[in-house]
């Protein structure tokens, strides 16, 4: 029989060489159409705990941590700030005992925090969602309160929150400022959004 001056050996490199790229192409768009049904890594960080490490964190200093978009407020309060908040004239706050759940069923007490001195509050105003100023200084000049115990002052509408984040009578904002949920990985180490019984 005649070849009729067909290149066998061409034509099985032609077809395994445009077999190879339509398998290229087919994985090429597989991958990403694969890819999309996983969440982005922005999703997964929306929801994500995040760790601070507190080790550098001064007595009477704050540090801001990022948790789902929101800025966490981590205060180191020192023996003065604790003795400030423990004494305070209740009479002064719209929700002294946090009947009001902002803020996980394990965080109790004036202080709203698990340990005394650390405390852990979203830094959202809870009026109209400014984020209010660290003023953890007694008297401050720039608040407008008489026998101001240091906390948080929102220069926005003129909110006032006490060092546990608990809202003065009077102010604009109607809750004190959130606790979100948080654990204790060590001495040094806070896990923000994630309960501690959960962990």
């Amino acid at each position: 029989m005649a070849d009729n001056g067909v290149n066998k050996g061409r034509r099985r490199f032609l077809v395994g060489a445009t077999t190879v790229v339509g398998g290229i192409g087919a994985v090429g768009v597989a991958v990403p159409f694969v890819a999309s049904w996983q969440p982005s890594a922005r999703a997964r960080a929306a929801g994500a705990p995040v760790q601070a490490d507190v080790s550098k964190l001064e007595p009477g200093q704050r540090m801001t941590v990022e948790w789902r978009g929101k800025p966490v407020w981590i205060v180191n309060r020192t023996p003065e700030m604790i003795e400030r908040i423990e004494s305070f004239d209740d009479s002064r706050l719209t929700d002294p005992a946090s009947d009001v759940p902002q803020q996980p069923a394990y965080i109790d007490g004036p202080l709203r925090s698990i340990k005394p001195e650390i405390g852990v509050l979203i830094g959202i105003c809870t009026h109209l969602g400014c984020s209010p100023l660290f003023r953890p200084e007694p008297d401050a000049d720039d608040v407008g309160t008489d026998n101001w115990p240091g906390g948080f002052f929102c220069p926005c509408h003129g909110s006032r929150f006490d060092l546990a984040g608990r809202v003065f009578r009077g102010v604009p904002a109607p809750t004190n400022l959130e606790v979100p949920p948080y654990r204790f990985e060590s001495d040094d180490i806070i896990i923000v959004g994630e309960d501690e019984e959960t962990a």
